[in-house]
């Protein structure tokens, strides 16, 4: 009977982890690793799941960006407002993407 009701919690595992949920959204983009770490910190104090998203490094890019902030499409509203008062109190530059993730089908 134990190794049954193993069996099938190996086919529910297996079921789950093949679905593909794409609902995460590029937030914003960070230039550098002192407002990542304040952003993490106070994304991680708030209970708000991300994930980070590091750029293809070019020589000839111009665009200064560290990572992109990525979260679920739930916690849009509140992960925007406490990483807008964060800027606003420490004086980081962030620049507001909230598109929708590609990332989704690069984790599978």
């Amino acid at each position: 009977m134990g190794g049954d009701v193993s069996g099938k919690m190996h086919y529910m595992q297996t079921l789950y982890t093949q679905l593909k949920v794409n609902n995460e959204y590029e937030l914003c983009e960070v230039p550098d690793e002192d407002s990542k770490a304040a952003i993490e910190k106070e994304l991680l104090a708030h209970r708000i799941s991300y994930f980070l998203k590091f750029p293809k490094q070019s020589i000839f890019s111009r665009k200064k960006v560290l990572c992109t902030i990525c979260v679920n499409e739930s916690a849009i509203e509140e992960a925007e407002a406490i990483i807008t008062q964060l800027c606003e109190e420490m004086g980081f530059q962030v620049r507001f993407l909230i598109k929708h993730s590609s990332a989704g089908d690069d984790l599978f």
